[in-house]
């Protein structure tokens, strides 16, 4: 009996989310034609009308090698669709009477700094929350520099310099959704990843989702991500653990799950007659707070237009029709949550292909349909507009060449670009010899320094322990600097357009030396009638200049010494062939000076 009725309940379910909606007769079709075009591994959708599901289904494969089917059950990350969760929570403790819009957030996180005391003393939480505070992306700060702790990434945010002022120009930033997560934790003393399960994902019944990677890999029927490489191969992707940066965009959720997210959006904050999310919020969060940009229609689609942004959700009017919406980008899965209010339509597409145009072909494609708008074979303009790319890149291709001043080499020697470099805004990277060449990691992906010209080197990837030549002349620039002693001293990277190059500040790579290699240094040195001791304390290399204070000592070479506290100093003791030290060599800005051995 219990199995007839199990049965009976699958019959029902599949019923339930394939029956053909009248609208969406033959859909199938055309949502293949979209799989086709953008050669996607695979992809799943949802469409909820009112309170209903009224169509679900999966397409292509979660797991490309194996084949296995995505179904409406199949997770994927959904990245940057997650903001809108994020926003949410602090709607509720509005209600809640926890905290206004309107404060400040360091009421909320006292030990929150920002680049300059009018962002300090004038930055509200709307501001995070409709991305309007003056600062740019800074991605390449939490992307290339991950932790787990958020306060600590929260605190780089004091290092990173705004390119407007505050709500003068609308500009995404994550880190403004970082800070609304960690408001949230400090006020209900929870985490975020414990206040969206709690306030979201128990009552919803969405209990296919997660908000970490840990849970998604260990997670049954997940999907794996992928990259289209030259248009034609499907290269399978590591999962990418957002980390600190997570109520940005770690949560990990199906289709169906999804359905009853967007119908809590359509029906006001409330899902099954209770309220989620309080309505008050629901009307303001879908409701403009800030101008993207003010360009007019598009001559093709002169009804689609508007471009503003509320919290957590971009707003647009489609085709005469109010359009709330939030895409997702994240290593190796593409996502586009939208509804539309008054129409009390939603339709939620997930894919597993990285900066996928899949969620968008497919989100219009049944628009067209379930508004009653005027059909745009979506697909066909993708595949028309991406031959006319091709043509583009070709012709480009022909026409350009590697702008690089040929016959130049660095200034120094390799192992001297060796070191941590660091960046209080972004973080710490270390530069390596191996096989006579620099290398480095970035979020534990091989990094290999091809020399572009003279101190500028390009930071290509290396793959399956290859270096992917065909980057060359294309990747990211990294501009080495030398102190007035001539040594390098730091690094600047391009990693944001809106602002200058971040400066690493260089600190070079030190040795371990034993307790007596380093005694062999210690005694006295004379230069020029004044008496340098040279010791060792507490198994560490010290030097003593009298009405100094004393200076400690880095190992960095063989008889090799920096100072700890002061660049561009250094120390360099000389031995004879019977390896007696006889002299130090204090090499400084202003010269090398050399101390005789008492």
């Amino acid at each position: 009996m219990k199995k007839s009725v199990l049965f009976l309940f699958s019959i029902l379910f599949s019923i339930t989310f394939n029956a053909q909606d009248k609208r969406l007769r033959g859909i199938e079709k055309e949502l293949n034609k979209i799989l086709e075009v953008t050669n996607a591994p695979g992809f799943a959708v949802a469409v909820v009308e009112g309170e209903k599901v009224v169509y679900a289904k999966g397409f292509g494969y979660r797991d490309y090698e194996n084949k296995t089917p995505v179904d409406i059950n199949t997770l994927f990350a959904i990245g940057s669709s997650s903001k809108a969760f994020t926003s949410a929570i602090l709607g509720v403790l509005r209600a809640d009477e926890k905290l206004s819009f309107d404060d400040n957030p360091r009421l909320h996180i006292p030990e929150l700094e920002f680049y300059n005391n009018d962002m300090n003393n004038n930055i509200i939480i709307k501001d995070l929350m409709r991305h309007s505070t003056g600062l740019p992306r800074h991605d390449g700060s939490w992307y290339f520099f991950p932790t787990h702790d958020k306060d600590s990434l929260l605190a780089r945010v004091k290092y990173q310099e705004p390119f407007t002022g505050i709500r003068q120009q609308w500009y995404y930033n994550n880190f403004g959704f970082l800070a609304q997560g960690v408001i949230a934790e400090k006020i209900t003393g929870k985490t975020w990843e414990d206040n969206i399960k709690e306030l979201f994902f128990e009552p919803l019944g969405m209990n296919r989702s997660n908000a970490s990677i840990s849970e998604m890999k260990s997670a049954s029927n997940a999907a794996y991500g992928y990259l289209l490489k030259d248009d034609n191969t499907i290269s399978k992707m590591k999962y990418y653990d957002i980390a600190g940066m997570s109520p940005a965009g770690a949560i990990n959720s199906s289709v169906y799950d999804m359905t009853k997210w967007l119908i809590t959006w359509i029906n006001n904050g409330k899902f099954n007659d209770k309220e989620i999310i309080p309505e008050s919020y629901i009307t303001e969060a879908i409701g403009s707070q800030m101008v993207i940009s003010s360009n007019i229609p598009d001559k093709e689609f002169p009804d689609i237009y508007l471009n503003n942004y509320g919290y957590g959700w971009f707003l647009q009017s489609y085709k005469g029709h109010y359009r709330v919406e939030h895409g997702g980008n994240i290593d190796g899965f593409s996502a586009n949550v939208a509804f539309f209010p008054t129409d009390k339509i939603g339709i939620v597409v997930l894919t597993n292909q990285n900066g996928s145009a899949v969620p968008s072909l497919v989100r219009n494609t049944i628009a067209d349909r379930m508004i009653g708008a005027e059909q745009t074979d979506w697909a066909e303009r993708h595949k028309e507009n991406l031959e006319k790319s091709k043509q583009a890149q070709a012709e480009a291709k022909e026409e350009s060449s590697i702008s690089n001043v040929k016959n130049t080499k660095p200034s120094h020697i390799t192992l001297d670009y060796t070191g941590t470099y660091s960046n209080k805004g972004y973080g710490d990277f270390k530069i390596y010899v191996e096989n006579d060449s620099l290398f480095s990691e970035a979020n534990g992906e091989k990094i290999y320094f091809n020399h572009f010209h003279y101190d500028v080197f390009e930071m290509v990837d290396v793959t399956d322990n290859k270096v992917d030549t065909t980057q060359y002349g294309k990747a990211l620039k990294i501009n080495f600097q030398t102190n007035d002693a001539g040594d390098i001293s730091g690094a600047k990277l391009k990693l944001d357009p809106m602002v200058n190059a971040i400066e690493f500040k260089r600190t070079p790579s030190t040795i371990d030396i034993d307790l007596k290699t380093l005694e062999q240094y210690s005694g006295e040195y004379e230069l020029a009638g004044t008496t340098l001791k040279v010791y060792v304390k507490e198994e560490t290399l010290y030097l003593f200049v009298p009405g100094q204070p004393e200076y400690e000592l880095m190992a960095t070479d063989k008889h090799k010494f920096s100072f700890k506290t002061l660049e561009g100093f250094k120390v360099e003791f000389v031995e004879t062939e019977d390896g007696k030290i006889i002299e130090l060599k204090a090499i400084q800005p202003n010269g090398t000076f050399v101390a005789k051995r008492k």
